[in-house]
């Protein structure tokens, strides 16, 4: 079986990336990571992407339409003919244009439970704080198709994780990431293996 050519999109740490690349060497991955973008120079996915032998490129944002810098993009990507985007921790918007090119090829990671606590503004630790500031019992995280909703693809996988007595915001996100870091690789592994089908408003996780 061919293996997939991954692309990721990353503006920060790039734990997500890591995730996935090391889930790729050990070979719980039918695919390997190819290229990872980045609109922000000082992103430390870029440092990530250079020590495992990765092309790493930034395309910065600023004074740019956004319509310019998603072609950057997207010739990149076309360039090293990528199966599959994977945005880890990517903030910016993507245009429809964007969205409808790479329909049922990219996947997000959402740090709560869809459709709960998603949206715009709903990013990084607020997320969690609002999580807290509802009183939920429990959260967790989302691996989804990316659609023109934003957070509102189709959901491929959830994890949920306890809401603690005296959680802070920081504590219930590192317990949230954790379970990320072992569910997007899942996700790209049913991909990679074909067991993925969006029908409608569904993703269904095929038998084997």
């Amino acid at each position: 079986m061919r293996r997939i050519r991954i692309g990721v999109l990353a503006s920060g740490g790039g734990t997500n990336l890591q995730a996935i690349l090391d889930a790729c060497e050990r070979g719980e991955i039918d695919g390997d990571v190819v290229v990872v973008i980045s609109n922000m120079p000082d992103a430390l996915a870029l440092e990530r992407a250079h020590k495992h032998g990765i092309d790493a490129f930034c395309f910065p944002h600023k004074g740019m339409t956004r319509e310019a810098h998603e072609g950057d993009v997207i010739a990149c990507l076309e360039q090293h003919k990528v199966d599959l985007v994977c945005l880890a921790g990517y903030l910016r918007m993507l245009t429809p244009t964007m969205i409808r090119k790479y329909a049922g090829r990219m996947m997000n990671t959402h740090p709560a439970l869809l459709p709960s606590f998603g949206g715009e503004g709903m990013h990084g630790l607020n997320v969690h704080q609002a999580v807290l500031d509802y009183g939920c019992k429990v959260s967790g995280c989302t691996i989804h198709f990316v659609t023109e909703e934003v957070d509102g693809g189709q959901i491929i996988l959830q994890k949920a994780v306890p809401v603690l007595e005296g959680d802070t915001a920081e504590a219930l996100q590192e317990r949230v990431l954790k379970e990320e870091h072992r569910l997007f690789p899942r996700a790209v592994q049913l991909f990679a293996q074909g067991k993925l089908k969006i029908e409608g408003r569904k993703c269904r996780v095929l038998e084997s």
